[in-house]
């Protein structure tokens, strides 16, 4: 779909998904959807404990007035590893803004892992890309965002638009911050993006502080990522935040090396965190 194309149609879309564990230990999803946003088949190709679910949205991509709405229930002792078969794609918008949000609750005992592929600002968007999730005492999550600006590689550069960014932990973690094609001090600086369109932000969280010892285990296993990909032209750092948070965040020219290390900390959490192998959603490997 082209960027003109795109833009003569909007869309409304919400999708709810709620993930119970059953009597027997089988993780069930039940999908609920307005619009053309949907959950194709559940598989749990690491047995029944964990429900693999790649979410699609028909479309092809977000156009200025479209509003994708993504609502998460994980109830108790739920564990989800939720995907996307592509990327998403933010196009030229001709006048209002177009808007994903994804609002998660996780029950006490529940593990998500919130695991879409890369989001594309194309030249000429005005997007907005929110996610809140809201994690009960005992709940964790590992969860990642990555932004691709514009298509630098197929000589299309983010030249014009505005990208707004929102992800939050209530009351815990905010980061929220606006990418705008005419901010060359942003764009271009060593203080800002210094001139890479490939931006990761990736999170292990909790809903309560972690043990000193599991906070600095779960560093240690990132920067030992970061240092086996030190031969790729990505820029990374990991902090750890009020003991509930840790976040990696990089920056690179294209978004392979970005992804590489973010399926590499993912893995290496899921070790450390849940003692759980490095399984990947096969949706990947197609």
């Amino acid at each position: 779909m082209s960027s003109a194309d795109a833009a003569t149609t909007t869309w409304h879309s919400r999708l709810e998904l709620s993930v119970r564990r059953d009597d027997d230990g089988r993780c069930v999803v039940q999908a609920t959807h307005v619009g053309p946003l949907r959950a194709l088949k559940t598989l749990h190709p690491e047995g029944p404990a964990i429900a693999h679910q790649v979410l699609v949205h028909p479309p092809g991509g977000i156009v200025g007035g479209d509003r994708l709405e993504i609502a998460l229930d994980l109830q108790a002792g739920a564990h989800a590893v939720i995907t996307t078969p592509g990327a998403t794609r933010f196009y030229r918008s001709a006048g209002g803004a177009g808007v994903q949000q994804v609002h998660a609750r996780v029950a006490d005992g529940a593990r998500l892992e919130w695991l879409p592929l890369e989001s594309i600002a194309h030249s000429g968007c005005l997007a907005e890309n929110q996610a809140r999730f809201e994690l009960a005492a005992s709940a964790e999550m590992i969860g990642w965002d990555l932004l691709a600006l514009g298509l630098p590689a197929a000589g299309e550069p983010f030249a014009a638009g505005r990208f707004t960014q929102h992800l939050e932990l209530p009351g815990v973690w905010l980061e929220r911050g606006v990418i705008d094609s005419a901010d060359s001090a942003l764009l271009r600086s060593p203080l800002g993006l210094a001139d890479r369109s490939a931006l990761l932000t990736l999170w292990l969280a909790a809903g309560r502080a972690l043990p000193a010892r599991r906070v600095d285990a779960l560093v240690d296993a990132a920067r030992e990522c970061v240092q086996a990909h030190a031969a790729q032209p990505v820029l990374a750092g990991v902090t750890a935040l009020q003991q509930r948070v840790i976040v990696l965040r990089a920056l690179a020219h294209r978004v392979e090396p970005a992804m590489a290390l973010a399926q590499a900390v993912r893995a290496a959490w899921r070790g450390v965190a849940w003692q759980l192998p490095a399984t990947a959603p096969r949706v990947w490997r197609t």
